[in-house]
């Protein structure tokens, strides 16, 4: 199963934990609390954050390449979103 990280710098990462999850509570499975989530995109695809004082990390698990890549632009794109003002730099790598 392929694995995606990013750290992306951030005071914020608790405020973007509770505004994501709020966000797609509506829609998917989601967990949170101030400093760790776990959104359910499918039985095979979840995304886990963990805020920490300087950064949020961000980890997606997914069923294949294509799947995966999918939901890093997701993510990315409302992490952006909910970030209202902020400039994040989302790079994402290949999970070891």
């Amino acid at each position: 199963m392929p694995q995606a990280i990013s750290t992306i710098p951030t005071r914020d990462g608790s405020r973007l934990i509770k505004r994501l999850c709020t966000h797609w509570a509506h829609k998917l499975e989601v967990s949170f609390d101030e400093t760790t989530a776990r959104v359910v995109f499918d039985a095979d695809t979840i995304t886990h954050l963990n805020a920490r004082p300087d950064a949020l990390e961000a980890r997606i698990d997914a069923l294949d390449d294509a799947r995966l890549a999918q939901i890093q632009d997701v993510v990315a794109s409302h992490l952006l979103r909910m970030a209202r003002g902020e400039t994040l730099e989302i790079t994402w790598d290949a999970a070891a």
